[in-house]
Order: structure tokens, then C-alpha cells, then sequence
């Protein structure tokens, strides 16, 4: 067992303290066996002197109103769908009226995360053969968040992901598989998750070794062809050859394209050869897919579902400057109508699409949204007059926070869906990354100063986002209002890492890569070998 295995076994004890004249709290019978525990308060005893920061939950914090009663309206046509939807929020609501919310459980978590990793999987994930380096990315990043150190999986990973390059371009899901987009997508945040936290601490030389080691061993001409052929004329994307076509696939490319360090000259093409530039009606496409609800389908005349509204949005936003790459491409007043009907009362969290039930996952395809929109929106006001304005918060960050603490935390680690079903890697993570975009303020920063090569990159504007732990309230016209939202977190150990809202990915991590290619693309190849070995 390593080291870092043994070290997250103990648990620190937690101290929370309290005024005089506040209750204590005792803990009473867990909701169904393993659930986190609910608690009650009594009044004999001592209660500890210190007060807590005002910036932290509090216990005296009552329950919001929002997660004390069913639903208001309901239809008067009964289906099954609206059957499962009561019985949700019923059994939702017995977690989230808890008056004292859980913490969150960072070691059992970093246990469940750390099994695949160190004692491999069990014979019964045969069946995500295809999904080897989505396993890496759920748990790598997953760990990140949680404050873990994943640099010492970045060996092993470079050995698992080499063999997956296939030979015409592009990476396989598995060991001789067909390349797919989505694979290249995983493969690639993979690298540069391990390899920022490998190289973190290093001196220059061997931080350039690292990143040497992890991606110039990429056919990067040879993934640009392959990424040719499963462009569409109508500037989507087929997630491989043969494919379907869907949004995903554009935003997974984008991503690869970003984080693989093409640039402007590289994505033009060969007129010679036919090609045509390969960001060529991109953005037009995606605009095409926002549907009558507001929302983003997976293609034109699709239904709307929450993972494509967040992949749309974050492409966009690789493209350009979110105030005009969103306002220009998108009727944004029904996008956040069709955003806001996603987070559900009682539950607090997010649905995927209209009429289907709430799901941990969403935390991150919609939550992740609100960055993004958010973003646009106070520029869009802040343009309207001399004094710098902030809407706030457009969605309710507590509510999300209350849901996943309560309701999504797994009785012996990971976390999950909604109470009920077991947690997974899958959820881990996407849970984790939406816990992370409620508790911090994620804001594009257009005085950032930007390398050369970075200003004749297409994606530059996905390296000018930078987040705070200080969520704004909102600011009018006149320059009244403002402060900061209070009580996001009960506790600094609550708190989970900051992930760029575009890549998701540490923050952070995306630039390091970006520095390593401008040094990489100066030197000759030999040189870079050097580096290498």
C-alpha cells in the first residue's frame, strides 16, 4: 500500500465552533442505513465559545423554504414519468430538510477514487473496455478536486494512453480500437491533470521533461488529418468516422485543439489538397442548435438537454470573448429561462431536460453553464453604463451545495446520482466539478497579458479565465449593492479545488501546457528529445 494510500486513511477531526447561546447539535438515526446522518439540536449541555466566520455556513441557518415543501403545481395527467418525478422529490426532500449539512467526506471519497488506481478494477468493467481513458480522467480529476496529488499517476498513465494512438490518428477508447473523438478528448485532459501536478513544484528543466515526456510522443499532424475527416460540411462534427454527429464532438475537438497548441496557420488547411479551414461555420452550427425552449440540442432540431447546452457554450467561449461569442450566436433571454427551469424544487439539484428527474451530474452540465452565462450577461449590463455592475448569482449556489452534500454523497465513498443508487467514477467527478463551480466565482479576464503564440491561437480566450473565492452579490447601475455571498462552504476542508470552466480541468493546468508547446515549437526535434529522455 503507498504512502499516499495510508495517508488518507486518517481522518482529521473537525472542531466546529459555536456561540454560547447557540444549541448543540446531536447526532439522531440516519435517514436508511449508511445515509449521512441527520441531526437535531438540544439545549442542555455546553456549547463551545468561539463564532464562526460570518463568510461560512452556519448552524443556526434555517433550512430554506424552497427544500421544505413538494412541488406547488402538479399535472393533473398522471404518467409515469410524473410518478417517478414525486416520488424524487419525495425521497429527496427527507435529505435536504436536514437543518445541519454534512461535510464533505474528502478521505472516504479519495478511498473510493484511489481503488481503481492502485488495486486495479474488478472483471465486471469489461464492459468500458471502450472507455479506458474516461476511467482515467473521472478518477484523476476527481482526486484533483479533492486536494490530492494524482502527479504520481503520470507515468502510468503515458504508459496506458501510448497504445491507444491509433495508427491513421487520433485515440481509441481501447487497445486497437477505432479513434473517436471523445476519446482524444479524455486522453488529453488525462496528460495534462497528471502532468501539471507532476511538474508543479519542479525547476524549469525538469518541468519541461515532464510535460516532454507526456505529449511529444502525439502525432499532432496526424490527429489534425484525422480531425479533418469527420468534419461535416455543415461545420459539425461526427464523433469518428462513420459516426453520429453531435455537438459533443465539436466541443471535444475544440478542446484537443486548444490543449494540443494548433494554431491559426496550422487550422487553415492545404487550399492545394482541398481543405478548407477547419473552424470554418463552427460557431454557426452550434448556433443552429438551440431549440425552441431555449436550450441546445445535439444537432439542429433536436431536444434540448443540459450536457449539449454546456459543450455548446463552452466551445463558443474557446472561440471567443463570452459577451459577444454568446450574445452573438445565441438569444441568451432563453437560454437562462431554459437554464433556471433545470434546478429543481425541493431537490435543489439540476435536471438534464424538461420533464426528467434531478441528477447529480448536472451539477456540472448545467451548473457549469451559469459561469459562462454569467459571464456574458455582466459584461452585456457593464456595457450599459460607466459603472461596472455584476448580476450576481443567476442560479442558487446554496441550494446545488445542500443537494450534493446531502443527497449525493455515497455511505462508503464516491459520489452518486441522487439517494438510492450507487455512486460511481462517472458521477464522482461531474458531482465534484459542480460543487466546484458553486463554491467559487469563475470570470473572464480581458487584461490579461498574453504570450505571442497565444495571441495567433483561435483559442485564446480560453486561457484568459481565472476564478475567486469570492462569489459577488449583485451591483446596480448606479454603483449600489455589492458584498459577497456568504455561508458557501461551513468549512475551508469543504472547499474543493478550482477547475477551468471551459476544459474542466485544474485551473491553472490548461497554461502550464500551453507555455510547454511555445517552448516545445521553438526548439528543434532533436532538442526536444533530449529533453524527453
Amino acid at each position: 500500500m503507498s504512502h499516499q494510500r495510508r495517508a488518507v486513511k486518517s481522518k482529521a477531526k473537525r472542531k466546529v465552533a459555536f456561540p454560547k447561546d447557540w444549541p448543540t447539535m446531536v447526532q439522531v438515526e440516519p435517514l436508511e442505513e449508511g445515509e449521512l446522518s441527520q441531526w437535531v439540536t438540544r439545549t442542555d449541555g455546553d456549547a463551545n465559545e468561539a463564532s464562526l466566520p460570518s463568510i461560512y455556513q452556519t448552524a443556526q441557518e434555517r433550512v430554506p423554504a424552497m427544500h421544505n415543501s413538494l412541488p406547488f403545481i402538479l399535472d393533473d395527467l398522471e404518467t409515469e414519468t410524473s410518478q417517478k418525478q414525486l416520488l424524487t422529490a419525495q425521497n429527496v426532500m427527507k435529505s435536504v430538510r436536514q437543518p445541519f449539512l454534512p461535510p464533505l467526506d474528502k478521505a472516504t471519497h479519495v478511498e473510493f477514487l484511489l481503488n481503481p488506481l492502485d488495486e486495479g478494477l474488478s472483471g465486471g468493467f469489461v464492459g468500458l473496455d471502450a472507455s479506458r481513458p474516461w476511467l482515467l480522467y473521472w478518477c484523476t480529476n476527481a482526486l484533483s478536486l479533492l486536494g490530492e496529488n494524482v502527479g504520481v499517476y503520470n507515468d502510468r498513465a503515458i504508459t496506458s494512453l501510448k497504445p491507444l494512438q491509433h495508427p491513421s490518428g487520433g485515440f481509441g477508447g481501447g487497445n486497437g480500437q477505432a479513434p473517436h473523438v471523445a476519446a482524444a478528448y479524455a486522453s488529453i485532459l488525462t496528460l495534462a491533470i497528471t502532468s501539471y501536478h507532476a511538474s508543479k513544484e519542479l525547476p524549469d528543466n525538469e518541468r519541461l521533461a515532464v510535460y516532454a515526456n507526456s505529449f511529444a510522443w502525439i502525432d499532432r499532424q496526424k490527429l489534425l488529418q484525422w480531425l479533418r475527416k469527420i468534419k461535416l460540411p455543415n461545420g459539425g462534427f461526427k464523433v469518428n468516422e462513420g459516426g453520429e454527429e453531435d455537438v459533443r464532438a465539436g466541443y471535444c475537438a475544440l478542446v484537443v485543439l486548444a490543449l494540443l497548441g494548433y494554431n491559426q496557420e496550422e487550422l487553415q488547411g492545404d487550399p492545394s489538397l482541398g481543405e478548407l479551414p477547419l473552424l470554418d461555420g463552427v460557431a454557426e452550427y452550434f448556433k443552429r442548435c438551440q431549440t425552441w425552449e431555449g436550450g441546445i440540442g445535439a444537432k439542429p432540431n433536436a431536444e434540448a438537454h443540459g450536457g449539449y447546452a454546456f459543450c455548446v457554450l463552452a466551445a463558443l467561449c474557446l472561440l471567443g470573448d463570452p459577451e459577444e461569442a454568446l450574445s452573438k450566436n445565441l438569444d441568451l433571454d432563453r437560454l437562462v429561462s431554459w437554464l433556471s427551469a433545470r434546478q429543481y424544487a425541493p431537490e435543489g439539484g439540476f435536471s438534464g431536460r424538461t420533464n426528467k428527474l434531478v441528477d447529480g451530474c448536472y451539477s456540472t452540465w448545467v451548473g457549469g453553464c451559469w459561469s459562462l452565462v454569467e459571464a456574458a450577461v455582466n459584461a452585456i449590463e457593464s456595457g450599459k453604463t460607466a459603472v461596472k455592475t455584476n448580476v450576481g448569482d443567476l442560479w442558487s449556489r446554496k441550494a446545488l451545495i445542500r443537494y450534493i452534500l446531502t443527497c449525493c454523497q455515497g455511505p462508503h465513498g464516491g459520489l452518486r446520482d441522487k439517494p438510492g443508487i450507487r455512486p460511481d467514477y462517472y458521477h464522482s467527478n461531474y458531482v465534484l466539478l459542480g460543487l466546484s463551480a458553486a463554491q467559487h466565482y469563475y470570470y473572464y479576464d480581458r487584461s490579461s497579458i498574453e504570450s505571442l503564440a497565444l495571441t495567433n491561437s483561435p483559442f485564446r480566450h480560453g486561457y484568459r479565465w481565472r476564478s475567486s473565492k469570492n462569489v459577488p452579490k449583485p451591483t446596480g447601475n448606479d454603483g449600489t449593492g455589492g458584498g459577497w455571498l456568504e455561508g458557501l462552504v461551513s468549512d475551508e476542508s469543504d472547499r474543493v479545488g478550482a477547475q477551468h470552466p471551459l476544459f474542466n480541468i485544474p485551473l491553472g493546468a490548461e497554461s502550464q501546457l500551453q507555455s510547454w508547446w511555445e517552448w516545445f515549437n521553438d526548439v528543434s526535434d532533436e532538442e526536444a528529445v533530449l529533453t524527453e529522455t
